[in-house]
């Protein structure tokens, strides 16, 4: 089995207040038809009680497809992997949402002391842990929020999103977000652009953790 030491949680999140205005200045309240005053309101009374909390949009306002392009790392902006044409398919899966457009997510790690293990070894280890794994779009969002937590060869896998086929099978194919080396189908443009992709459910990388959070409230 893989290392299992301490986890490493990145540096505090910026305030609820400048994270909604960061939402505004990428345009993501339009994107999700979610009216200014709406936005910093809920920021500035949830604001008051959570300091270090992430906040998220809902993925039904705000698609994984939209937000990624909005990623930027050394001006280059994020893409979604060509083969992953059904990126907003992958939805939440044994994840409990808020039933509101915006929420919070708290108690956010990037998941590194479980780097070259399995999302099939990481899943049962973050329940037992009572963590609950990110979405992609919450994923996104910390990336925007804090583009120093994407890190080359600290980068992470989102496996609260799954793809559920028309069987009732899920898909091997689990999101992460990454850097590009610039290879392949991505083009030598990309090189060092965010990056979300995918990954097997059973591979282990040893360049990817799985990013948790504690919980997830609208206060």
């Amino acid at each position: 089995m893989p290392d299992t030491s301490s986890a490493v949680t990145a540096s505090p999140l910026p305030p609820l207040a400048a994270q909604a205005e960061r939402l505004i200045e990428l345009g993501v309240h339009e994107l999700a038809r979610i009216p200014v005053d709406d936005l910093r309101a809920f920021a500035e009374n949830a604001g008051r009680e959570d300091r270090a909390a992430l906040l998220a949009v809902h993925p039904d306002h705000a698609p994984a497809s939209a937000l990624a392009p909005l990623l930027r790392r050394d001006d280059k902006p994020g893409f979604v992997v060509t083969d992953m044409t059904d990126v907003d398919r992958f939805a939440p899966c044994a994840v409990e949402l808020p039933d509101a457009p915006l929420y919070l997510v708290t108690g956010l790690d990037r998941g590194d002391h479980m780097a070259n293990w399995s999302p099939e070894e990481a899943l049962p280890a973050l329940t037992k842990e009572d963590r609950t794994p990110l979405l992609l779009t919450e994923g996104i969002h910390w990336v925007l929020q804090q583009p120093a937590v994407l890190e080359r060869n600290r980068c992470f896998m989102t496996i609260g999103s799954r793809l559920r086929k028309a069987n009732g099978a899920l898909d091997a194919r689990t999101p992460a977000i990454w850097i590009s080396n610039g290879t392949g189908r991505d083009g030598r443009e990309r090189r060092d652009a965010p990056k979300v992709g995918w990954c097997w459910w059973g591979n282990r990388h040893t360049w990817l953790g799985f990013a948790s959070a504690t919980d997830r409230r609208v206060r």
